[in-house]
């Protein structure tokens, strides 16, 4: 009995001593580490380009020196309604962020891509690069008119 009782207490030691494994547990885990977000740059592949001005109707945009108030608060609204599901103005989500794009893009660009995101997809290289940068996570279309994609542009403006 007491070889027995050794033995199971030798085997026992040397079990415990082994690598400890870790149980898997089944179902959903979140990990929650914040991460440090990357901001978009030209050299994630996506290329900088304001001669571009996209595929759509919007052939020429002139903004003023100051930015226009009431446009920009129209435009932070239907902002707020309809992008900040996919768009924030510093950190990349389902889509690129927002603070800057006129350092990218050209006016006409960003708002042939608000109007027509359709059509730039498919024609646009820019387009078609960034979509495929954003895994394929097309840009809807909102049916926007001109005048509300122009007051996004100029809250854009404000980021």
């Amino acid at each position: 009995m007491r070889k027995l009782f050794t033995l199971l207490v030798l085997g026992s030691m040397i079990m415990s001593c082994g690598e400890k494994k870790e149980e898997k547990k089944e179902g959903f885990e979140m990990n929650r580490t914040k991460k440090e977000t990357k901001k978009e740059t030209a050299t994630e592949g996506v290329p900088v380009d304001l001669d571009n001005k996209g595929v759509g109707p919007i052939t020429s945009v002139t903004f003023d020196d100051a930015v226009n108030e009431d446009m920009a608060t129209a435009g932070k609204e239907k902002f707020q309604a309809i992008c900040t599901a996919c768009h924030m103005a510093e950190q990349r989500m389902i889509g690129p962020a927002l603070k800057g794009v006129y350092e990218r893009r050209s006016p006409e660009w960003v708002m042939n891509m608000i109007i027509n995101p359709d059509k730039m997809l498919k024609e646009d290289p820019i387009a078609k690069a960034l979509l495929k940068e954003y895994n394929n996570a097309i840009m809807l279309n909102q049916n926007l008119n001109e005048e509300e994609a122009r007051n996004i542009a100029e809250y854009l403006r404000t980021l």
